[in-house]
Order: C-alpha cells, then structure tokens, then sequence
C-alpha cells in the first residue's frame, strides 16, 4: 500500500501557515512547517495551491464578517428591546421613534443586515419568523459564501470534489436547492456505491451539514453552522438542532470494569507486542470493539514501571449495547469528557492497582482516542497520574485538551477518513491546534471509507510508506521502551 503526506502534517491550517516540503516530521515534535511541504514542481500545481491559499484566506475574513455582522444584529436587537429605551421615550417619544425607526431599518433593510434579529425573547422569536418565512440574514449570506470557498479551497487537494456529480452536489447544497442536492447525492451514490460516495463528500461533510443547517427552514438547528464556522466543536445536532444534553441521557451509564483472560488469538498477538505504534495499533484491532481494552505494565530502560491502556474504537452494529463502546458513547465521547467510557476507564485504573504518582500513555482509536483526550483532560485523574502522552488515532480530538499542558498529544489521521472530521476541522478547515501537538496526516490508497477508518489501514501505511510518521512518535514514545510484564484486557460495560 502506498501513500503520500498532504498538507505537511496537518489537516487544516491558517492561511501563511500551509507546511510546503517533505512530509517528514519536524525534530521538535511540532507539525511541518513550510520549509517541509511536498514539493510541487508543476507550475500549474503551485498556481492552484495559490488559489487555495488565497480562497481560504477569504473564507476567513467572510466568516469574521458574518460572525460580526450576527453580534451586531443581536446587539441592536438587545438595544431596541432594552427597558431603557421604553424609560427614555416616555422623556423623549419623538427621539424613541426615530431610534427605533432607525434600528428596525438596521435590522430589516437588504442593504443593513438584511433581517439580522437575533438574541433575546424577541430577537429569536424574529429569528425564528425570518427563518421559517426565508429571510435570509446578511450574515447567513456571508457564511454561506464562507463555507463555498472552503469547499472550492479544498478541491485543490480533493479532485474528486470537482468531479461533475460530486459538484452537482456541493452547487446545489451552496444554493439551498435540497431537493437538487438529494437528486445529486442519488446519482452520486448510483454510479460510486454508498462507500465510494460517502468518502467523495467527507473533506466537506461539515460544510456541508452547515450549510443545511443554515439554509433550511428549520430555526433550531442553526446553532450548528454557526460553531462550525467559528471553527468550535457542535454541541447540536445538524439535522434537528437536539443538544448535547440528550445524548447524556442516552448515555447515563456509570460505567464498570471487569477483568477477563485473552483468547487465544489475542494472546498470540500480545505475545509478539512491542513498544511500537504499529503494534499498538494492531493490538486495538485485535481487542475489537465490543468492550475489552488492555492495560498493559512495562518495565522500562531507565528501572521505572510505566502502563499503557489500548483503547478501542464504536462497534457499529447498535445505536446503543451494553458496552461504552456503541453509536450513543461515540457522539457523548465526542461532545463530552465524563462518559461511560472515562468512568468505566477510571475505575478499571483503580482496579488494577495503578500506583498514585505513575506514568501513563492512553492509545486509542476513533472513540479510543477520543476517550484517551477525555481522560487526560480529567483534572482528578491527572493529578493521581501523570499522563505521558495521548496518541489518538483516527479520531476528531481537535477540540479537546488534556489538564496537564505537559502531555505530549500524538494525532494520526488519514485524510480519507471521514471520522477525524466530525471536530469540526477537517481538510478545508482554518483552525489550529496548539503547537505543542504533533498531528501527521496523510492520502493513501484506501479510500473508501470504513476501510479507510480501519486500524488495519493505519497499521498497513505505517509499517509501509509513511514509515517515518511510525518512527518519529516511536521517538516521542521511547521511555517506554522495556520488558512488558504485564497484559490484563478488561470487559468494559456500561452497568
């Protein structure tokens, strides 16, 4: 299998700050800079990389605009319904009049903000009317040209996107012509199959949920293109607008953990493990996603005795099992840090024994990593523990951070894959990441997803052609060279 680094090792960047030389990862354990991008010595492929650069950096000044122009609605919106003007037009009603006049002009005029209400009792209930009844606000328009050149942008990188059903879809989604954009997606899905399809749209899927959301009639659901263009993480869902608050209904679970003896196959794998990347994620693979982990005890080069919990991925066969690790806990894991998985996670360590004061590394994989962000970020656990490093591996943690700003946070992402991007930065993304973080990125061959989401995936390119992303985390990890003494697995359940 072969692959190749894009975008140095980042998913997305600000504008000035695209790495542009090998993909080689930087000494410092920071993500590539220019100097280190993939050189491209067709003319035409730089004049394109230009034209990227530039659109995205228009992205960001439109969404700036927008994000602006909606605080300026629901400014004057809060202004024209605040009790002081009522006070001061019993003084002075001809200058209330006109004030008021003036502010509803504001408001409502196509050359003001165009119907901007917002913010308040009234403001949302105008909000509500212009949405449902399609005025579109001055800064609806703005966010949606914003999201439009984001998607142009990342064709540059993403040819398929430009292909003329995939672009059938996306015009049609700019438009907010729905009903095109289903005919669209049909005929997408008709000639590629639902895989191939699904992979075509995932460096936009974002944009394009934003958009949605801001051009239907639906006023609940517009929170989510409004955090998604901010470059924050969604707490609402793109389709109906359901908050955060009812996945952890869903989720209540206090979690448990309970020892159990490896079968034969996960014993032969483990024997043959190693302080490695590509081991470590061959072991998740293995583990499955039906509830185990591993907790593995190390003693290291250097005398000291270091654990290591593996962590796995969604099974994605139920929207909920008895396990943390099913459709719910994947979205409360992405939304939230106190899941059943953290909780269930938190007490297999005291379980286990883990001394107060050790040095720990969670590994895991697409809701692995997202739980292994989760609990580094736990203050309480942070403070029993010192957490060495979270490797997160096809998993949208870009929105997470751990409490201790010491812990080295290692991403490895795909950018076929379309999990990585549910933070809300994906590949057409302007948003940063601290600088402390290495993210190493990467196009190979397996496109389609899920195989593209697979551990197998990630192994294979590791071991192959971007050999040296495996050796530099193996550098980042190297304290935790040693004699493995100990592999316990652990069946997770939510009760």
């Amino acid at each position: 299998m072969t692959a190749r680094a894009v975008d140095g090792a980042t998913r997305g960047l600000s504008p000035g700050q695209r790495p542009e030389g090998a993909a080689e990862a930087p000494p410092n354990g920071g993500r590539l800079d220019r100097s280190e991008r993939p050189d491209r010595t067709d003319p035409a492929d730089r004049s394109d990389r230009a034209d990227a650069d530039l659109l995205l950096a228009a992205s960001v000044l439109l969404a700036d605009a927008a994000l602006t122009a909606k605080q300026a609605g629901a400014e004057l919106t809060g202004a024209l319904c605040s009790w002081r003007v009522g006070l001061e037009a019993l003084r002075r009603p001809g200058w209330a009049l006109g004030t008021a006049i003036s502010c509803a002009r504001a408001l409502t005029s196509p050359s003001g903000l165009g119907f901007g209400a917002n913010g308040g009792p009234v403001g949302e209930l105008a909000r509500m009317a212009g949405s449902v009844t399609y005025r579109r606000p001055a800064a609806v328009a703005m966010a949606v040209d914003a999201f439009a050149l984001r998607i142009r942008a990342i064709a540059v990188d993403h040819p398929n996107l430009d292909s003329p059903l995939a672009k059938r879809l996306t015009d049609a989604m700019v438009a907010g012509r729905r009903i095109e954009a289903l005919r669209a997606m049909y005929a997408l899905v008709e000639r590629l199959g639902v895989t191939r399809a699904l992979t075509t749209v995932s460096p936009v899927i974002m944009e394009l949920f934003a958009l949605l959301g801001l051009l239907d009639e639906n006023p609940v659901n517009d929170g989510f293109p409004w955090v998604t263009l901010a470059g924050g993480v969604p707490t609402t869902d793109p389709f109906l607008g359901l908050p955060s608050a009812v996945l952890k209904c869903l989720n209540p679970g206090p979690g448990r953990a309970e020892r159990v003896e490896a079968d034969s196959i996960l014993a032969k794998v483990l024997a043959t493990s190693a302080n490695d990347i590509v081991s470590y994620v061959n072991d998740i693979g293995t583990l499955g996603n039906h509830g185990l982990v591993l907790l593995r005890r190390v003693e290291c080069a250097d005398g000291a005795v270091r654990y290591v919990l593996l962590l796995p991925g969604t099974s994605f066969g139920l929207l909920s099992n008895s396990t943390p690790q099913d459709l719910v806990g994947a979205f409360d894991g992405l939304l939230h840090t106190d899941t059943t998985y953290t909780r269930a996670a938190r007490k297999l360590l005291l379980r286990a024994g883990v001394p107060t004061g050790s040095e720990v590394m969670f590994v895991g994989h697409s809701l692995g990593g997202m739980t292994a962000m989760n609990l580094a970020a736990d203050v309480e656990l942070s403070s029993r523990y010192r957490v060495t490093h979270v490797i997160a591996v096809g998993s949208p943690i870009d929105g997470k951070r751990p409490a201790d700003h010491t812990t080295r946070v290692i991403s490895l992402v795909n950018n076929h894959d379309v999990i990585p991007m549910l933070d809300g930065r994906g590949p057409a993304s302007p948003n940063e990441i601290p600088d402390s973080w290495v993210e190493l990125a990467w196009l190979d061959e397996s496109y389609d997803y899920p195989l593209s989401h697979a551990p197998q995936a990630y192994s294979d390119t590791l071991r192959g052609s971007m050999a040296h992303h495996r050796d530099r985390v193996n550098e980042l990890i190297g304290a935790y060279d040693g004699r493995i003494v100990g592999n316990q697995p652990y069946m997770l359940r939510d009760k």
